[in-house]
């Protein structure tokens, strides 16, 4: 039991700090409102929390023994992330996107699940909860309440970014200032997408 505290601030930690999820998070917030968000905001927490299930299932030996197959899916996942920046770049503002429909991607509860599944930044939390709170104590039982907890926690951390992108939406009142809005985002998404591969520890 001493041991859920620790994992709790660190579960609170990789949900809130920025990562690709959260940006898209907080981009759907400020385009669309918060609530609005938080079909994407369950979806992720969801898909984290299964994806520490799994890792802490057995796919972890796997990922641990090949290495190919780790840089593989980081590869896949931000090429995925970095077309989503470029879509974001280049979006219009929300009151011009019924002219310009599809210029950025619907980012609901499958789109965020989906996001998750191929988010180097995920990947390597799983990967961390599993070596250090589940390392002596994998047990179904044990790895499935990490699991959970990470899911409760992760559910507020990122609805507090799509409440953030809902109060700076309300800021803007020009086409420029949400241009730039759009593409300051999209280079803070291509950035962390890079970085969670290039400086994974």
């Amino acid at each position: 039991m001493s041991s859920w505290l620790p994992f709790t601030l660190f579960a609170f930690v990789a949900s809130i700090t920025p990562g690709p999820t959260n940006l898209l998070i907080l981009t759907q917030g400020a385009r669309r409102g918060w609530q609005r968000a938080l079909p994407a905001v369950f979806g992720a927490s969801l898909a984290a929390a299964m994806i520490v299930l799994v890792i802490g299932g057995g796919l972890a030996q796997t990922l641990l023994a090949y290495p190919l197959v780790r840089h593989v899916m980081a590869m896949v996942g931000v090429a995925w992330l970095s077309w989503l920046a470029w879509k974001l770049y280049r979006s219009p503002p929300p009151m011009l996107e019924s002219v310009a429909t599809g210029r950025l991607p619907h980012f609901g509860a499958l789109q965020a699940a989906g996001l998750q599944l191929v988010n180097p930044k995920t990947w390597m939390m799983a990967l961390s909860v599993v070596g250090v709170f589940a390392a002596g104590n994998a047990s179904t039982t044990h790895v499935a309440a990490l699991a959970l907890i990470f899911g409760v926690v992760a559910v507020p951390c990122l609805a507090s970014w799509a409440l953030m992108g809902s109060g700076v939406g309300r800021l803007f009142r020009t086409s420029r200032q949400w241009q730039w809005f759009n593409r300051g985002l999209a280079f803070l998404l291509l950035g962390v997408a890079w970085w969670s591969v290039l400086m994974p520890g």
